[in-house]
């Protein structure tokens, strides 16, 4: 009895964290993308419209989905491998970044329409907007961020880099972007005023840091490494690593959520990581099993879901978006 009962307590502890996991996020409904083949990269919402917008890379497409009804509503083709989106409220545009071409497109947010075009010359990626400004910051290049006025319709700043720059995000407090540099082996610090690098970080040991989320006090950002695959937490004062933790592979995204004091890392092999925060730090709490390939992912805190774009299988499966509804 006693080596039953063992076997019981170690069968439970290995159980323990999936289904702690199943409890942090549940599965709320699928919105199909029917046609959509290839690689999905990044998500952005308008959301007074309650509408996703999913750039398509390998289909060359940008998708807007009714989050009321569940389904597609437009689409805009001819894009060439779209990466970044963002929505603009201020000027009621939406913006995408497209990596072949190197251009960023505008498009009006009612119902889609061109409105604009700012060449970067190639490979334009993520998307921020800055929201004491209202312009848009494109990473692009073999180093560059360039900070584009929407309604001109110019690029009226740029900020060179070490290397192309993946994830990135604003500390609108303090006026510094935090960038992911992964070619060069680094986190740059930017000073947004002067328009100029002001520190880098390193982490010994790690590589390919490509995802990367700021908390909502600006004191913290976690970036997600793929080799090997690790979460870090650093401080955004000294930069000094306060936190390492294993995490799932090939990770794209990775968002706070503050409600919970909880950060999801959305990666390619095919799940979502939820660390919970407690009076040490942050720990694992569970692994949610996605799709293989949904990489990406966009948390909305205003409607309190997780969205993770899910590519056509290659059994014949659409695409879809799998909305997650956080738990409690």
């Amino acid at each position: 009895m006693h080596r039953v009962a063992i076997a019981a307590f170690l069968l439970g502890l290995a159980l323990a964290p999936a289904a702690r996991a199943e409890e942090a996020l549940s599965l709320e409904s699928k919105i199909p993308l029917s046609g959509v083949a290839g690689r999905i990269d990044h998500m952005a919402v308008d959301l007074a419209r309650k509408r996703l917008l999913v750039a398509e890379l390998g289909n060359g497409t940008l998708d807007v989905v009714d989050l009321t009804g569940g389904r597609r509503v437009e689409q805009v083709t001819g894009l060439r491998e779209p990466q970044g989106v963002a929505y603009v409220q201020k000027t009621d545009l939406v913006v995408v970044a497209s990596a072949s071409d190197g251009s960023v497109r505008l498009f009006r947010g009612d119902n889609v329409a061109p409105a604009g075009n700012v060449a970067l010359g190639n490979d334009a990626d993520n998307v921020r907007v800055d929201p004491r400004s209202g312009n848009v910051i494109v990473g692009y290049g073999s180093g560059g961020l360039a900070i584009i006025d929407p309604e001109k319709r110019l690029k009226v700043g740029d900020i060179k880099l070490a290397a192309h720059p993946e994830s990135f995000q604003l500390d609108a407090g303090s006026g510094r972007i935090f960038v992911n540099v992964p070619d060069a082996g680094q986190i740059a610090v930017v000073e947004l005023a002067s328009a100029r690098q002001v520190a880098s970080w390193r982490e010994p040991g790690l590589r390919a840091n490509f995802p990367m989320a700021i908390d909502g006090t600006g004191a913290m950002i976690a970036t997600a490494f793929r080799q090997p695959a690790k979460l870090v937490l650093f401080d955004t004062k000294t930069g000094a690593a306060t936190q390492r933790l294993d995490t799932c592979g090939d990770a794209d995204d990775v968002f706070f959520d503050a409600k919970r004091r909880r950060i999801y890392v959305s990666c390619g092999a095919g799940e979502v990581d939820v660390f919970q925060a407690d009076a040490t730090g942050y720990r694992p709490l569970g692994r949610v099993a996605t799709s293989s390939g949904a990489r990406t992912a966009l948390l909305v805190p205003e409607l309190d879901r997780l969205f993770v774009a899910a590519r056509a299988g290659l059994l014949g499966s659409d695409a879809a978006i799998l909305v997650f509804r956080p738990l409690p």
